[in-house]
């Protein structure tokens, strides 16, 4: 009874993610810095009372990593040439659960630049505690921006020229919308004008971006 009653809980849990995934994407698509503000606010809640009317932060991202994994898929129309490459690290990534898992480190690097960028601006020490607040909120700003750009990389592969275009300028959106996002979260967060706010996003995104493309390039080098 108690494996049934446990079973239940995971297939509630599980089918409420179609109700509240929409409801988290479209609150932080329209309003990224309510959408944040609204993590730091959460987390100083009891466990059991956090993010009781959307996704928590970091399951969010991770839902969007599939769902960006699942259009790939649907999208290429066959297996993604990092798992069919065996050669060098690439043969750790066997399959689309190893490449869920390679997504997610990618881009979770984000979250992690922005938050120890937001830290350091602030000097103070960087301290577990300390970081996993803005990590959180980071998290909200990071889910869109992965989804669209993954929507937009993989429209990209398609042979239709229009799909191409559409692609190009979605993935180009995403991130004009994220860096939009994470100038106007610096401003407020730190208290300081947009020119410093973008220079701190802009740092920070550069920093995530060579660090990523760096782990990429080693999955992609036979």
């Amino acid at each position: 009874m108690k494996w049934l009653n446990s079973l239940g809980d995971l297939l509630y849990e599980v089918m409420s993610w179609l109700i509240f995934y929409p409801i988290t994407l479209w609150r932080t698509v329209t309003n990224p810095l309510d959408a944040m503000g609204y993590s730091d606010r959460e987390l100083h809640d009891s466990e059991d009372q956090q993010f009781t009317d959307t996704l928590n932060p970091p399951l969010f991202l991770v839902l969007s990593l599939l769902l960006t994994q699942a259009i790939d898929v649907a999208v290429g129309g066959g297996t993604n040439p990092i798992v069919a490459q065996k050669a060098g690290l690439a043969g750790f990534i066997s399959d689309d659960t190893s490449l869920l898992a390679l997504r997610l480190i990618l881009f979770s690097l984000f979250p992690l630049m922005m938050a120890a960028r937001a830290l350091r601006a602030k000097r103070v020490k960087l301290t577990r505690q300390r970081l996993k607040g803005p990590f959180y909120a980071q998290c909200y700003a990071c889910a869109p921006f992965a989804l669209f750009l993954g929507i937009g990389v993989s429209l990209g592969h398609t042979p239709l020229p229009a799909a191409r275009i559409f692609g190009a300028v979605l993935s180009l959106g995403a991130v004009c919308a994220y860096l939009t996002a994470e100038t106007m979260w610096f401003s407020r967060h730190l208290q300081q004008g947009w020119v410093r706010g973008c220079l701190n996003a802009l740092r920070a995104f550069i920093e995530a971006m060579v660090v990523a493309l760096a782990l990429a390039v080693l999955f992609v080098i036979p």
